[in-house]
Parts: structure tokens; sequence; C-alpha cells
């Protein structure tokens, strides 16, 4: 009897090694500080600069699945812009590579979450294997509302109002009558 059990623990094992590996995923996008961070089963693993909304814009905060993955995928939207590795999580709103890199670590999409395009490749790879198992975090706010608040209430505040300026035409002889 005792080797029927070795034998049935032995085949379990090897049984066991059948079924996928399963990982926690987690993407969490921080819009205050314009930075997005992964874990795998709780352990952080990478941690890369985003832009998000920018003015007139808004990436939506709460909690979300990836609804579909897109190697390459181009805007409709916004005249055919290249969206390589989307990670869709909220209709038409995904985590995605992009090749406006210098805005990287500031606020400057339409709403999508822009990664580095080698960054962008790297999760699409990791979340396309997990996708079950994976949840994306969208927190915080642009950083210009964050710094807005943090000013002293106490000072005084200048208030910055777009003035439209009106161009005049000059008088003939205008600056020779001074």
């Amino acid at each position: 009897m005792p080797r029927f059990a070795v034998a049935l623990a032995a085949i379990a094992v090897l049984l066991g090694g059948l079924t996928p590996a399963r990982a926690a995923i987690v993407v969490t996008v921080d819009q205050s500080a314009q930075r997005l961070a992964v874990t795998v089963d709780g352990a952080p693993r990478y941690e890369w600069p985003v832009s998000t909304a920018r003015i007139g814009y808004r990436t939506p905060n709460g909690t979300y699945k990836p609804q579909r993955l897109a190697r390459k995928w181009f805007s409709r939207k916004y005249d055919w812009s290249p969206m390589p590795y989307s990670i869709f999580f909220d209709g038409g709103y995904a985590i995605h590579g992009s090749y406006e890199i210098k805005h990287l670590g500031r606020p400057a999409s339409h709403g999508c979450v822009r990664l580095h395009p080698d960054n962008a490749a790297l999760l699409f790879a990791l979340v396309k294997d997990h996708v079950d198992d994976t949840t994306i975090v969208i927190t915080g706010e642009r950083p210009e509302k964050v710094r807005a608040r943090e000013v002293d209430k106490h000072e005084p505040h200048r208030v910055h109002r777009a003035h439209h300026v009106r161009e005049t035409a000059l008088r003939p002889n205008s600056f020779h009558d001074r």
C-alpha cells in the first residue's frame, strides 16, 4: 500500500507540472506621478514613465481587466495614430506603445496610457500569457491638479487667464506724432 501512495503522489506531481503556471499580474498607473508599475505575484517587476491624458482629455480611474489585446493597432479616432502593443481596458482606452517618447513622464495623450514601445512590448507579452490573471488599476490625477492643491491657501494667488490680444492697425504717422 505505501508503494501505491508514493506512485500516486509522483503522478500527481508530474501532472501538476502540466497545468499552466498562474501569475497574478497587477498593472498600476499613477497619473499623479506619471508612472506605471507592474507586480507579478505581489513582487515588483517593472516601473516605467508614462503619458496619460493631457488637459481637455481624461484617463479614467478605476480597476479593470484587459478586454482585448492588439499587437498592431491604429487609432481610427485620432488620425490613424499607431498604437503598438495595445492592451484595451475600458472601451477605446488602452495601455500602448508610443513613438512620442520625449513626452513620457508628463500628460500628453487623448486618454490612453502611453509607454515606450520596448516597455509596451514587454508588458504586452506578459499580459498576453496571463490575460485572465491581470488587473489594471488607474489612480491619481494630472500632476498640475495635484500641484494646484498643494499651494498654500493663505498666500495670495495669481489668476492666470487667457487674454485675447487684439491687434489694431497703426494710424499713418502715429510714430512721428509722439
